[in-house]
């Protein structure tokens, strides 16, 4: 078990040194009893307890103040789903499936509903469904192991990904054999439902494509939209997703997050890549009061690809933050990156990407970009593309930009008849439709571009 040491012999004086995660660990319940998963959380919850969480005088957060989410007094969302989707009220499970998958895990609050789900008919040497389909050992090697930049197992490093593993009930599990190619996609689907009170869910996900395998996958986050007493939905959803892509394999990971007006959403991806292969992810953020991405992707062997499409979209006083870093450390690497934001009212985008290409990377071809439209005065964006280059033979390059509609273009389609209006939509439409049409669904690029349309005309 990859835990350090440390964290299982913390002085006393050292523990429990914030009230709100010292409250959130002691709401946590667990049903699975596994030896190596009961130390796998104990390790875990060992490092919550000396950790505070993050705040605007830490370089990683200086942007996002998590001040509002300190303030809610969340409780565990205990939900149980049987066959009748109409629990969701207003909001039914048929509005939220996509008719072009192939099989299908809906977790409720962070718990899995086989009634939900849809795991029958599936092709031959692919395993979908949660923890209990795999033996333990199999999962063992696997979950929270993927090594971070530092070296460090991702489950105990990290405060939000910590705190998810010592919550560790249950796991989305994907697990394609070697050699298999997935024609149709798979949908994970992740609804949150807010009670009488706040609740928090910490759903994970566990995806292991072996060598020269083939999958896709729709990673989404969704409110119930159960009636509440409150004005709006409270909620906080803190998910951790690990991909592991061996040799040869091919992974297109397509995560979408469209939390309630009122939610906090924070999630990690841990993406871990074998010599030669293939990690496609398009991100598409579109919800939540405060909504944060940490992706991290880590090269393990040369002449892999990595190609990183992100699109984020907020309104009135949303607040989105992305942070992205990839560690290219061996030669021939190609990796591309686009995040475009669409920014409107008094809404804050945050984007920090990060990439480091360390002198064993010779060779390597990297871009990264990041797009960025303000549709009003008093919308914000910060942003910070780096490069971190000490190989002297690689090809590299990375920008920013901010911008505004620009009167020529409104005027130009004014011109050929289109009220000025329908003009400004137009021209927000195509420029979100280059990241959505990455989307291998056509039902679900075709409900974002309704939401982008509805969250930009508000």
């Amino acid at each position: 078990m990859n835990i350090p040491v440390s964290l299982t012999s913390i002085p006393d004086s050292l523990l429990n040194r914030d009230a709100f995660l010292s409250g959130l660990l002691s709401r946590v319940t667990t049903t699975k009893t596994d030896g190596w998963l009961q130390d796998l959380r104990d390790g875990a919850a060992n490092w919550v307890r000396h950790s505070v969480i993050p705040n605007t005088r830490d370089e990683e957060w200086r942007f996002t103040d998590l001040s509002p989410l300190k303030q809610v007094d969340f409780k565990l969302g205990m939900f149980h789903v049987h066959n009748n989707v109409e629990t969701f009220h207003g909001t039914s499970l048929q509005s939220m499936i996509l008719p072009e998958v192939s099989g299908r895990l809906v977790f409720v609050n962070g718990v899995y509903s086989p009634n939900l789900s849809n795991t029958e008919n599936l092709p031959a040497g692919l395993i979908v469904g949660n923890l209990d389909v795999l033996p333990g050992e199999v999962v063992q090697e696997y979950l929270a192991q993927a090594d971070s930049l530092r070296g460090v197992a991702i489950g105990a490093k990290e405060v939000f990904t910590a705190l998810n593993t010592a919550a560790l009930n249950d796991v989305a599990v994907v697990w394609v054999a070697k050699n298999v190619v997935v024609e149709t996609p798979i949908h994970l689907l992740f609804i949150s439902v807010a009670g009488e009170s706040a609740t928090i869910s910490q759903p994970r996900v566990l995806v292991v494509a072996e060598s020269s395998s083939q999958v896709s996958l729709i990673e989404e986050y969704v409110t119930g939209k159960m009636p509440v007493t409150q004005e709006e939905e409270v909620y906080f959803t803190n998910g951790v997703t690990e991909i592991w892509v061996q040799e040869n394999a091919q992974v297109t990971h397509n995560r979408v997050v469209r939390e309630g007006a009122a939610a906090f959403h924070i999630g990690k991806t841990a993406v871990t890549q074998a010599r030669s292969s293939r990690y496609n992810c398009n991100a598409v953020t579109v919800g939540g009061k405060i909504s944060r991405h940490n992706l991290e992707i880590l090269q393990t062997g040369e002449q892999t690809e990595t190609t990183l499409n992100g699109l984020t979209v907020i309104a009135d006083n949303q607040l989105a933050d992305t942070h992205s870093v990839l560690s290219l450390n061996h030669p021939h690497g190609i990796s591309k990156q686009l995040h475009k934001c669409i920014i409107s009212d008094r809404a804050h985008g945050v984007f920090n990407g990060k990439i480091f290409v360390p002198k064993l990377a010779q060779l390597t071809d990297a871009s990264q970009l990041n797009r960025n439209l303000l549709l009003s005065s008093k919308s914000r964006i910060d942003t910070k593309p780096q490069l971190e280059i000490t190989a002297d033979n690689v090809k590299c390059a990375h920008g920013a930009t901010v911008s505004q509609l620009e009167d020529d273009q409104i005027f130009y389609l004014q011109s050929r008849g289109i009220d000025e209006n329908d003009a400004r939509k137009l021209l927000v439409n195509a420029f979100a439709a280059e990241i959505i049409n990455f989307i291998p669904v056509a039902s679900l690029r075709e409900s974002l571009l309704k939401t982008v349309t509805s969250l930009i005309n508000k």
